[in-house]
């Protein structure tokens, strides 16, 4: 990435992702790798009249290193000070940018899947309350690394596979427009208005059937569906996922029923590839999961609380996005998930309701893991309560 690029990067992160505000505080979560984007987003902020950028360094290889030799009743420990650190900035009302994708993709394959599975660093439980209460305007983005891209494109030689992927990937954040901003802007307002469209209809269920997949979910009904733009409790507008694709809305957690294949690898925070997952539910828990590889590992975070096995979100994407259309797998949930349809076991979104008693009744759990299961056959049936069935999407396009 040249220098022009890297500054436009800086900038999309900074001045419309996460919509920095003169004299906030930003947390800029970084990686090995990343090191020149992250250096890039923070001049930028300082220039935006940041207050403070305050970096969170996350290094797998000390990850590995605890899993393979920590005594066995500390895997689960996470400093109270990284929990007391994230509510400060949300108290402060300050920004938040994390950089997405591997940076060592596999490195925790041949450790103990279990122990893997205990140790959900570097998701903190404290990020999701201050999500939840809106208090930070934040924005994740797409930080391309030499093994990432090994990953993605294996048959190309190293400089060629980082030139490949980062092409990709500034096509899908959409600077390879003169005005990407204005791209942005268009594209929001489309998921936006279909986000809009689904509240209105108040179906009671969704039911997904497709190869490998036959499900029915329940929905709330005091509960909006969302895309693309958030807001803070305090009004300021923000782009949480650059890119995004997707209309998402929180589910029942007691009502999803069937089986669910994914269509994509699920790359896990710390680099653990799941491939060939499938999930079978009952009665809004999982009743069974399996996978290829990191089996274990996805059935030990599924029992760390009581929400981890019950779903917290659904997402629908149409075919209109960049993603699915370069036929790619990205191994990153923020990219992938973008490209399909996709569900996440465990935390739910509360500020989806106005409704207390409706809040109270949304998923809870200190993990929330995406999944992908859309593929172009995929057909999404909306339930009313009168259980007609209305097609919501078909081939990849909306229906309603």
């Amino acid at each position: 990435m040249d220098d022009v690029t890297l500054a436009r990067f800086a900038e999309l992160a900074v001045d419309f992702g996460a919509n920095l505000q003169p004299g906030q505080i930003v947390s800029l979560s970084g990686a090995p790798g990343k090191e020149r984007l992250v250096r890039a987003i923070a001049e930028r902020a300082y220039v935006k009249g940041a207050k403070f950028v305050d970096l969170a360094w996350f290094d797998p290889w000390i990850k590995r290193a605890r899993i393979e030799y920590a005594a066995d009743d500390t895997i689960e420990y996470v400093p109270p000070w990284y929990g007391d650190r994230i509510l400060a900035i949300g108290r402060e009302r300050g920004a938040a940018i994390t950089l997405s994708g591997p940076v060592a993709p596999g490195l925790m394959d041949d450790l103990d899947p279990v122990r893997s599975g205990r140790d959900r660093l570097p998701a903190i439980r404290e990020t999701g309350e201050v999500v939840g209460r809106r208090q930070i305007n934040w924005t994740i983005l797409p930080g391309p690394t030499a093994a990432w891209a090994e990953l993605v494109h294996p048959d190309l030689e190293p400089d060629a596979a980082l030139a490949k992927l980062e092409e990709q990937l500034l096509h899908v954040l959409r600077l390879d427009e003169e005005d990407p901003v204005s791209a942005w802007k268009a594209r929001a307002d489309r998921l936006v208005e279909v986000a809009r469209k689904l509240t209105e209809r108040r179906f009671d269920a969704l039911h997904y059937t497709g190869p490998g997949t036959d499900f029915t979910v329940g929905l709330l009904q005091a509960v909006q569906w969302q895309a693309a733009r958030f807001s803070t409790a305090d009004g300021i507008p923000h782009m949480p996922n650059l890119p995004t694709e997707e209309v998402f809305t929180s589910p029942d957690p007691t009502r999803v029923d069937g089986v669910v294949s994914a269509s994509k690898p699920l790359v896990l925070i710390d680099g653990t590839v799941v491939r060939d997952l499938v999930v079978k539910f009952e009665k809004g828990r999982v009743a069974r999961l399996d996978s290829s590889t990191a089996q274990e590992t996805m059935r030990t975070i599924i029992t760390r609380d009581d929400g981890a096995a019950r779903l917290g979100e659904v997402a629908l994407v149409d075919r209109e996005g960049r993603i699915g259309a370069l036929d790619t797998v990205f191994y990153d949930t923020l990219i992938d998930e973008n490209a399909a349809s996709h569900i996440a076991l465990g935390r739910a979104f509360p500020f989806l309701t106005d409704d207390e008693e409706t809040a109270s009744r949304m998923n809870e759990s200190d993990i929330h893991i995406d999944f992908m299961i859309g593929r172009p056959d995929l057909t999404v049936t909306g339930i009313t309560t009168d259980g007609d069935r209305v097609p919501v999407l078909v081939d990849g396009t909306w229906q309603i």
